[in-house]
């Protein structure tokens, strides 16, 4: 059997000390997520970053750092995800646009709020990611490179 992670990516926006979340149904839930989705065939990371976050929220995304990598198992459907998160800022709005199925809205969270509703986070990434950008890790987006 070949195991093969999920790759995801996801925008960490945050602006005025509130940190952009999509609320979304998954599995029967309403959960809190950043904008955030898989990385798909032919297109970079930043890429993928910067189309999630038009897709699911109608921001433009403009990636600045790479705030980290994380791997976690989902331990009722046993699959692996790999994320790739990254914090940068919007650069522009796309009103009326349609949003991806499933998404119920876009919300803007302080981490304090987020913390209060750890039970309708999509994963523990979601939270991690938003403690990581405040603990202040950035690194340089050439930290992820795509070799052709």
């Amino acid at each position: 059997m070949i195991w093969k992670p999920n790759v995801t990516v996801a925008a960490v926006i945050e602006r005025g000390g509130k940190f952009l979340f999509i609320e979304e149904e998954s599995e029967g839930e309403r959960v809190f997520n950043q904008p955030a989705g898989h990385w798909e065939s032919g297109e970079t990371l930043l890429a993928a970053s910067i189309r999630e976050a038009l897709e699911e929220s109608a921001c433009r995304f403009l990636p600045r750092h790479l705030v980290g990598v994380y791997s976690w198992r989902h331990a009722v459907s046993d699959t692996t995800y790999l994320r790739f998160a990254f914090c940068g800022d919007i650069d522009g709005f796309e009103p009326g646009r349609a949003l991806d199925a499933g998404i119920i809205r876009a919300v803007w969270l302080g981490a304090e709020e987020l913390r209060g509703c750890r039970d309708r986070l999509r994963s523990p990434l979601v939270l991690r990611c938003v403690e990581d950008y405040l603990a202040g890790r950035r690194f340089p987006l050439d930290l992820v490179a795509h070799v052709a």
